[in-house]
């Protein structure tokens, strides 16, 4: 069969090999600490699972419209106007089956031979995979270990040329952890105001997992960017409901149209009891949220304190998401060996920086989404390994 040259330019996601590799080992009797897939270790608060639950029994059996249901997207709307302090109309949101085919639909829009896509390295794999597959060039920027891995405004401005389509940001990021400051974000959107034939895609999906006093700087703030501004976020990290396939998008209203119609060739619209039990969490009680992120808070301070204390490794403070990316270069071992080391020798499972883009060989993701019991005893098995 002949199929179409583009497939061959597709990556993947390393953390699903990862997580697939950990579970043949258990199933081989071997005792494996997953500190490398990126999904909440809580499970989906009591009260959205109900409310999924009360929507099946009620009948919710059947297709929804392709932008979601309204009562969803004027709970989105209320929530980003509670939470980022901005009105949007609910005719600018879309609901999707997770997160990802926001990333496809807008680089899909914008990515095509000749036009250059600006994209975070390291960052989320599937940015640089969907980039070449649209035939797009892929440029990458890089932030700096020295700021805790947030961006500076000058480092993505100095990529810019005349073939720039679309801006990818992600903050906070995966897998750094690192979130661009407002002064920072500032700079950025006064330089792009120089630029309004380029789109921008701010991924937000951990804009509620912030450390140390971080704060969260929407891009939907900024009222320069409204018309060509596409942000993403969901539910599958705040509210451990990785499984349910919920996000959301907002669009301008240039692109709203486009959108849906490529959500009715795609995949029609998104599981109709999934959608109330959404409701129900940007809706109801927040205390398991919040539960939640004091837990993470309290393990991301305990897995950098026992990080630095490893020979060879340093770890930045990471201000948001659940993730620590270490530089591990003192230790004589590239990101790659050690992933696959800590794995079968040591029972640790964890992802290699070179996953994440080419800049980050020499880096190795942790995900602090696992007890503190666990953490310490990954951690110790990490010392053994590396002694």
């Amino acid at each position: 069969m002949q199929t179409h040259p583009a497939l061959a330019r597709l990556g993947t996601e390393s953390a699903f090999s990862v997580l697939a590799r950990a579970a043949d080992l258990q199933a081989q009797g071997r005792d494996i600490i997953n500190l490398g897939i990126g999904q909440p270790d809580f499970p989906t608060p009591d009260n959205i699972v109900e409310a999924g639950i009360r929507a099946l029994r009620d009948g919710h059996h059947g297709y929804t419209p392709a932008r979601g249901i309204l009562p969803l997207r004027e709970a989105v709307a209320a929530d980003i106007h509670a939470r980022r302090g901005v009105e949007v109309s609910p005719d600018r949101i879309l609901v999707m089956p997770g997160g990802k085919p926001t990333m496809f639909f807008a680089i899909t829009m914008f990515g095509q031979p000749g036009a250059e896509i600006i994209y975070p390295d390291p960052g989320f794999p599937i940015y640089r995979s969907m980039v070449e597959y649209s035939g797009a060039t892929p440029v990458p920027v890089s932030p700096r270990e020295e700021d805790s891995f947030g961006y500076r405004a000058a480092d993505i401005l100095s990529r810019l040329t005349p073939r720039t389509r679309l801006l990818i940001l992600n903050s906070p990021n995966n897998p750094t952890g690192g979130v661009m400051t407002r002064e920072e974000t500032n700079a950025l959107v006064a330089g792009l105001e120089d630029r309004p034939d380029v789109a921008i895609l701010s991924d937000e999906i951990y804009s509620r997992m912030l450390h140390g006093g971080r704060e969260h700087v929407s891009l939907l703030g900024y009222p320069s960017l409204a018309d060509r501004l596409i942000v993403l976020d969901g539910w599958s990290k705040t509210y451990a409901m990785t499984g349910w396939r919920l996000g959301y998008s907002v669009w301008p209203e240039a692109l709203v149209d486009s959108a849906e119609r490529l959500c009715v060739n795609c995949h029609s619209c998104v599981n109709a009891a999934t959608q109330y039990a959404g409701i129900e969490a940007l809706t109801g009680p927040q205390d398991a949220v919040d539960t939640m992120m004091r837990a993470f808070d309290g393990r991301r301070r305990l897995i950098v304190d026992l990080l630095n204390a490893l020979p060879g490794v340093r770890c930045p403070d990471p201000g948001g998401a659940f993730y620590v990316f270490p530089n591990i270069e003192g230790t004589g071992l590239d990101g790659r060996t050690l992933q696959t080391r800590l794995l079968e020798e040591a029972g640790v499972a964890a992802i290699a920086g070179a996953s994440f883009g080419e800049t980050a060989t020499g880096n190795i993701r942790f995900s602090y989404a696992n007890s503190e019991d666990n953490i310490r005893e990954a951690m110790g098995r990490m010392r053994e390994l590396l002694a």
